[in-house]
């Protein structure tokens, strides 16, 4: 009976830690998935001439990125004092199809089965020359957004977020990059 309790007794001590470490993770600054009703389809929008392009940010946002159709803004790239570095921002579909955001769910086997997501958005620190991966939990779930009904519709914006290991604090720029957009340079402020 003793070690009923103690086996007990020690797996939620494990669980508890678990559902801790996990809402350190999340800082004020995550945004929950976005909520979308929208019905995928089987097209990306994408013409083979098409070149990514990069254009300046607009008044509200840190750096804003456009590849095709979609637009890609950061708003915020915070450090948090857990170690962790959280950017957040929207992504507009200005074409005329429902856009798949499949080709953002990275190529790594870890995070393949995250479907329409940020999972393979990465944080590239040049000062430091290493590159910062998204983190996941002890399952494989990316801490980033994953695009409800597989993407964005046509003329819509979806806000996301995506959280990395914080590069040093002497790192104050990162450039921010995921599937086929161009490298987005941004400035890391410290949070809370």
């Amino acid at each position: 009976m003793k070690t009923r309790q103690r086996t007990v007794l020690a797996a939620l001590a494990m669980t508890t830690g678990l559902v801790l470490t996990l809402a350190g993770c999340g800082g004020d600054d995550v945004k929950a998935d976005p909520k979308s009703s929208a019905s995928p389809k089987q097209t990306t929008g994408q013409n083979a001439g098409d070149q990514p392009s990069s254009s300046q940010p607009t008044s509200q946002a840190l750096a804003e990125v456009k590849n095709k159709d979609i637009t890609l803004t950061v708003d915020s790239a915070k450090r948090d004092q857990g170690g962790f570095l959280t950017l957040s921002g929207k992504v507009t579909n200005g074409g005329g199809e429902f856009w798949t955001a499949t080709g953002w769910r990275g190529d790594e086997r870890e995070v393949s089965f995250n479907g329409a997501s940020m999972a393979g958005a990465s944080v590239v620190d040049k000062t430091g020359k290493k590159k910062y991966l998204i983190l996941r939990d002890t399952q494989g779930r990316c801490l980033c957004t994953k695009f409800e009904g597989g993407g964005v519709k046509a003329g819509q914006s979806v806000e996301w977020y995506a959280q990395f290991p914080s590069p040093p604090e002497g790192t104050t720029n990162v450039d921010f990059q995921v599937g086929d957009m161009p490298p987005a340079a941004v400035d890391i402020t410290e949070g809370e």
